[in-house]
Order: C-alpha cells, then structure tokens, then sequence
C-alpha cells in the first residue's frame, strides 16, 4: 500500500530506537510534520506548544520528558 497511514506502512516505517519509537503513530506523524525528529528540535517548542499538535496528548509528555531529561534539556518555557 502507498499509503503513509495504514497499518501496514505504519508498523514498516515506525523507529526502533529512540523516544520517537516510543509514541503512538498519531503522536509520530504530529511531532513528523514539524520536522521535530530529534531532543535538539523538541527543546524549541513548549509543553504548550507541543501538547497544541494533533494527534499528540497527555500520554505522550512523559515521553517526551523523559527524553529530554536523559540529555539534561526540558521544554523551552512557556510565556
């Protein structure tokens, strides 16, 4: 199939490493179409920011923390 959110395609082009892998497919294809694939990336955006994406959620914060806080980063503060 061509397309990028069946099942099949998903489960092919999903990560095996990293907190990307960790995330749901909707939360991915959110964080995807920002270009945010890395922590460097991440730390431009606030928890605010973030949680405002589609597809991303509550869930997926801690994730996100936690890979922040394994390269000692957090979310850019909030204004």
């Amino acid at each position: 199939s061509d397309c990028p959110t069946c099942p099949i395609c998903e489960k092919e082009r999903k990560p095996t490493s990293g907190f990307m892998a960790k995330l749901s497919a909707p939360a991915r294809r959110a964080l995807e179409s920002k270009q945010i694939d890395s922590v460097e990336k991440l730390v431009t955006f606030s928890e605010k920011e973030i949680l405002s994406l589609h597809g991303l959620g509550k869930s997926s914060i801690p994730i996100l923390k936690e890979a922040l806080e394994q390269d000692k980063l957090s979310f850019k503060n909030a204004d």
